[in-house]
């Protein structure tokens, strides 16, 4: 059911009025078309003819400078003061009686996780015959005297803390993953007995920072946490 909207708005007709402008949806005959106005103004929708060359031939110019890209360099070569695992691979099969023609060499970066390990100092004791005395080997200084962890511990535990910021509670996680429980008072004693024999190199660094004529100093606000009474 469809109806005509002259008849419906007073003073409308339908030779005034486009009755689409109003109901898009109005019904159309499919013999009629549209023919726009002559005198409507053109949107600037469509580039002139030279624009449309100079995109062209700007376009040719990212295409080309694509192209002619210089090749990459290939791979940064690794360290040189690294120690080589040589793997060998040689074919499989029968090849006895063929030559070698060359090798193709492929290199990788490796790394072996930390790995502890116990030493154990065995001295031995020699008494004189004539019983005049008894010799034994000299113990090796240590960081910690009738401690157990070596200078080599106790040098990752002190890097690991102040330099790469690794709490003590993930060093002893650490050490628990390799089944090695120690207790955190413990961890505790290792580094503060450790930084007290670095004390004599602190002092050095502080005198040769003082005997200079020029200090620069990081002035940065740091904000107090501390509440006021």
């Amino acid at each position: 059911m469809w109806f005509n909207p002259a008849e419906c708005i007073p003073g409308i007709s339908g030779r005034d009025v486009q009755t689409d402008a109003i109901w898009p949806g109005w019904p159309r005959q499919k013999r009629e078309r549209f023919e726009g106005d002559p005198a409507q103004i053109a949107l600037p929708f469509e580039a002139a003819v030279q624009q449309v060359v100079l995109q062209e031939e700007i376009l040719q110019e990212k295409i080309s400078y694509i192209r002619k890209r210089p090749n990459h360099k290939g791979r940064a070569a690794l360290p040189s003061h690294l120690p080589v695992e040589e793997i060998e691979i040689y074919p499989t099969g029968e090849f006895s009686e063929m030559i070698c023609i060359g090798k193709e060499v492929t290199e990788e970066l490796d790394y072996e996780p930390a790995r502890f390990l116990i030493k154990r100092y065995i001295r031995y004791k020699y008494a004189s015959k004539n019983g005049e005395g008894v010799k034994i080997g000299q113990l090796p200084e240590r960081v910690i005297d009738k401690g157990i962890p070596s200078a080599g511990l106790l040098a990752s535990i002190l890097t690991d803390k102040y330099q790469d910021h690794l709490p003590r509670y993930r060093q002893k996680q650490r050490f628990a993953r390799e089944d090695i429980q120690i207790a955190s008072s413990t961890l505790e004693g290792w580094t503060k007995e450790a930084l007290i024999k670095l004390k004599p190199l602190y002092d050095q660094r502080v005198f040769d920072m003082k005997s200079k004529g020029y200090w620069q100093v990081d002035e940065s606000v740091c904000l107090d946490m501390m509440t006021t009474s």
